[in-house]
C-alpha cells in the first residue's frame, strides 16, 4: 500500500464492505461483487493516474456487459464490448509511453475543445436514443444513450490524459445510477449492487478531478 494515502484505502475498504453486505443480506451473485470490486479498483487507479486501471478495467467491462444484457440495457452491453473493452487496450499502452515515475502525464483542455465536446456529445445523445427506442425491450433508451455517449466521449479523454475527462464522470454515474435506481424499482434483483458500485464510482469521480487538477497543474 505504498504509493495509497488514506482516503483511498478507507474508501475502498468501506464500499468492499458494503458490497460484502448488500451481497450477503439480498442474496446477490457472486458475479456481481466480482464486478464491484473490480469496477473499484478501475476507477481508484484511474485517479490516481496508475496504469492498473486498464487491466480491472477489461476485466470489469467483460462482466458488467453480462448483467446489463440481463436487464435489458443493450446500449450498455455495445458500449462495454465493441468500445470499452478494446479501448483498455488501447489505453493501455498509450498511457505506458506517458509515464512519469509510475504515474500518467496529465493535460488540462481549453474552453473551445470543451464546447465543441459537449455539442458533438449532445446531438450524438439524441440521435442514439432515438434509435435504442425503437428496440424491442429496450429500457429507458435516451438515459441509456446518455450513459453511452458521456462515457465514450469520457474514455476518449482519459486516454488522451485530459482532467475533464472526470467531470464527464461525475455526469455519467449520476445518469447511471439514476438508471439502476430504475431498474431496481422495477424489481432488479441486481440494482442494488449496482447502485452501490456506481456510488463509489460517483464519489471516486470527485476525487479522480481533484487529484488530476493537482498533478496537472505540477507535469505540466
Amino acid at each position: 500500500m505504498k504509493y495509497w494515502n488514506s482516503f483511498e484505502i478507507a474508501w475502498v475498504f468501506i464500499f468492499l464492505s458494503l458490497g460484502i453486505i448488500i451481497t450477503i443480506i439480498t442474496n446477490d451473485s457472486i458475479l456481481n461483487f466480482i464486478i464491484l470490486i473490480t469496477g473499484i479498483l478501475c476507477v481508484v487507479f484511474a485517479a490516481k493516474g496508475r496504469i492498473f486501471t486498464y487491466v480491472f478495467g477489461i476485466i470489469n467491462s467483460i462482466l458488467y456487459s453480462y448483467t446489463a444484457y440481463s436487464n435489458g440495457l443493450f446500449g450498455e452491453v455495445g458500449l462495454n464490448i465493441l468500445f470499452y473493452i478494446p479501448m483498455n487496450f488501447i489505453g493501455f499502452f498509450i498511457w505506458k509511453k506517458h509515464l512519469s515515475n509510475r504515474i500518467v502525464i496529465m493535460k488540462k483542455m481549453n474552453i473551445i475543445k470543451t464546447i465543441i465536446i459537449l455539442l458533438i456529445s449532445g446531438f450524438s445523445i439524441f440521435m442514439l436514443g432515438f434509435f435504442l427506442s425503437s428496440l424491442r425491450g429496450q429500457n429507458t433508451p435516451y438515459l441509456d444513450a446518455s450513459t453511452n455517449i458521456i462515457g465514450i466521449t469520457a474514455t476518449f479523454l482519459m486516454i488522451w490524459r485530459y482532467r475533464e475527462q472526470w467531470l464527464l464522470y461525475i455526469i455519467l454515474n449520476l445518469l447511471t445510477i439514476t438508471m439502476w435506481l430504475l431498474r431496481f424499482a422495477n424489481g432488479s434483483s441486481d440494482g442494488s449492487i449496482m447502485i452501490l458500485m456506481w456510488t463509489a464510482f460517483l464519489i471516486n469521480s470527485v476525487y479522480g478531478f481533484y487529484n488530476w487538477s493537482k498533478n496537472a497543474e505540477n507535469l505540466k
